[in-house]
């Protein structure tokens, strides 16, 4: 559990850093990274994609996972 709360941190400040632009600091980043790493898990298991189980996998399916929430709340709040 304690692993998997630093993955998504560190998702969330690479996603942050991948998403640049106006953003949301570093905190809501690290949250978004958290809750992107459940999301990305369970996307990427709807899709049957399988990247692997050790920590650079979840690394990877988080950082998408994250990516894709910033978007999606960037994209929502522009309305």
């Amino acid at each position: 559990m304690i692993l998997a709360l630093i993955i998504g941190a560190v998702a969330g400040w690479l996603a942050g850093q991948i998403m640049r632009g106006d953003g949301y600091g570093i905190i809501v980043d690290i949250l978004l990274g958290i809750v992107g790493g459940w999301f990305g898990g369970w996307l990427f298991g709807k899709l049957g994609i399988h990247i692997g189980h050790g920590i650079i996998g979840s690394l990877f399916i988080a950082v998408v996972g994250a990516v894709i929430l910033i978007w999606l709340t960037r994209l929502i709040s522009r309305k």
